[in-house]
């Protein structure tokens, strides 16, 4: 039995560290997009949507992580 919950402990580490990177992931691409608007600001019409629809996809890999961890 003690087996079992050592192995939830982990399985639910696991799940953490991957929204962690999921959110170091998301400041960068959110920072890189912030800096190239500052390069060129007359793109900037291209890049943020780009930006949003990036950081809504890295933020699903946090969710779905999210949701394991509760599962188990």
């Amino acid at each position: 039995m003690e087996n079992v919950e050592s192995a939830r402990a982990i399985a639910k580490a696991i799940a953490t560290l991957s929204m962690l990177g999921s959110a170091l992931g998301e400041g960068y691409l959110i920072g890189k997009a912030l800096e190239a608007i500052g390069r060129n600001p007359e793109i900037s019409g291209k890049i943020f949507p780009m930006m949003i629809l990036g950081a809504a996809l890295a933020e699903t890999s946090a969710i779905y992580a999210l949701v394991i961890a509760l599962i188990i």
